[in-house]
C-alpha cells in the first residue's frame, strides 16, 4: 500500500479527476464528501459512485449546515444564475454561488480525519484559471493554509509535515478532462451541477455546467452526464 491521503470528493469532474491523480501517484486515498446544506446534495450519490468505482479506502459523509449562515445561492433561497454560454461568466466579480469559507471548512475537517487515519497528505481540485471567482480557489490561499495546518496539528508539531495537493490548479478545464481520459475516469459517474433537477439531470446553465462543457468541447470530447435538454 501505498502512503495515505485524503481526498475532497465532491462527485463532480475536478474532484473525481484529483482523486484518479492521487491513485495514479501511488497513494491510498481516504474520500471526505460533505452534506452541508447544498441544494444539489444529489452530487453525494455522484461522490459514492465515484468512490465505489475507485475501490477507495475508505468514504465518509460529513454532515454540517452553512444553510443557517445562508449568504449563496447553493444554501440559501436564492436562484442560481443561468447563462446561454460560459463566454456570459464575469471574471471580475465573487458570483453568488460562492459559499462563504466554504473551502476553509472543509479543509479543516479534512485535516481532521488526515490526522486520524495517519495522512499527511490532502487533496483538492482547487482550480485558478477555468473557474467562477472564488477567493478560496487562488493559489496563495492554499500556501497560507497548508503553512497554518501545519503549526496547528500534532502531525505537524512532531515534523510530519502536511501537504496540500492541488494537481488541477494550473490546468484549464479542457485540460482537466484530457488528464482525467488518461487516467481512465468515467465521467459519466459524475456530476458537476449547481442545479439539477429532481431526476438528477444537469441543468446546463449554471457556471459550473457551462466550465464543465467548455471543458469537454475544447478537448474534442463529449461530456457524457445527462442534461435536462440538449446542449450544443
Amino acid at each position: 500500500m501505498g502512503r495515505k491521503a485524503v481526498v475532497l470528493l465532491s462527485g463532480g469532474l475536478d474532484s473525481t479527476t484529483v482523486l484518479a491523480v492521487a491513485k495514479d501517484q501511488g497513494f491510498e486515498p481516504y474520500a471526505i464528501s460533505f452534506r452541508y446544506g447544498q441544494r444539489h446534495v444529489v452530487e453525494l450519490e455522484a461522490a459514492r459512485r465515484v468512490a465505489q468505482a475507485a475501490g477507495v479506502e475508505r468514504h465518509v459523509v460529513c454532515d454540517i449546515d452553512l444553510r443557517i449562515f445562508g449568504g449563496s445561492a447553493l444554501t440559501a433561497d436564492v436562484d442560481v444564475p443561468k447563462h446561454q454560454s460560459a463566454e456570459e461568466l464575469s471574471e471580475d466579480d465573487i458570483p453568488i454561488t460562492y459559499v462563504p469559507a466554504r473551502n476553509t471548512v472543509f479543509l479543516s475537517l479534512a485535516l481532521a480525519y488526515a490526522e486520524v487515519v495517519g495522512a499527511t497528505d490532502i487533496f483538492i481540485g482547487v482550480n485558478a484559471l477555468d473557474y467562477s471567482g472564488y477567493p478560496d480557489c487562488r493559489p496563495e490561499y492554499i500556501v497560507s493554509y497548508e503553512r497554518m495546518a501545519n503549526l496547528a496539528t500534532r502531525a505537524g508539531v512532531e515534523g510530519n509535515e502536511l501537504k496540500i495537493h492541488t494537481p488541477l490548479i494550473s490546468l484549464t478545464k479542457a485540460e482537466t478532462v484530457e488528464l482525467g481520459t488518461r487516467l481512465r475516469v468515467d465521467y459519466s459517474l459524475t456530476l458537476s451541477c449547481y442545479d439539477p433537477d429532481d431526476q438528477g439531470r444537469a441543468c446546463g446553465h449554471c457556471d459550473s455546467c457551462l466550465l464543465r462543457l467548455r471543458g469537454f468541447a475544447d478537448a474534442g470530447l463529449v461530456d457524457p452526464v445527462i442534461y435536462q435538454e440538449a446542449t450544443a
